[in-house]
């Protein structure tokens, strides 16, 4: 498989695993705050470092990736951070 096919299949998965994980924290956030964490989230993206993680663990041996969708989603959790607080001296 080369690395685009894999990291576009990986992204679906990541995409889906997102969207649940927020879902899941509606009950529990004020709505404002949840509005913002889908806005910064589900804008879009290839998903690279979920995808290698996801990837790595797969070449590796691993074979139920939903073990380690959590530590993929804090990848990227940590990587929206990352870029939100790199733009706020800008605004």
């Amino acid at each position: 498989m080369k690395a685009p096919d894999f990291l576009a299949t990986h992204a679906v998965s990541v995409e889906a695993a997102l969207m649940t994980m927020l879902a899941a924290r509606a009950s529990v956030v004020a709505d404002i705050l949840l509005e913002a964490m889908s806005y910064s989230l589900l804008a879009g993206g290839k998903r690279v470092r979920p995808g290698l993680l996801l990837e790595t663990y797969r070449v590796c041996g691993g074979e139920d990736l939903q073990r380690v969708m959590p530590a993929a989603l804090a990848i990227e959790c940590i990587h929206t951070y990352s870029l939100i607080h790199d733009d706020l001296p800008c605004m």
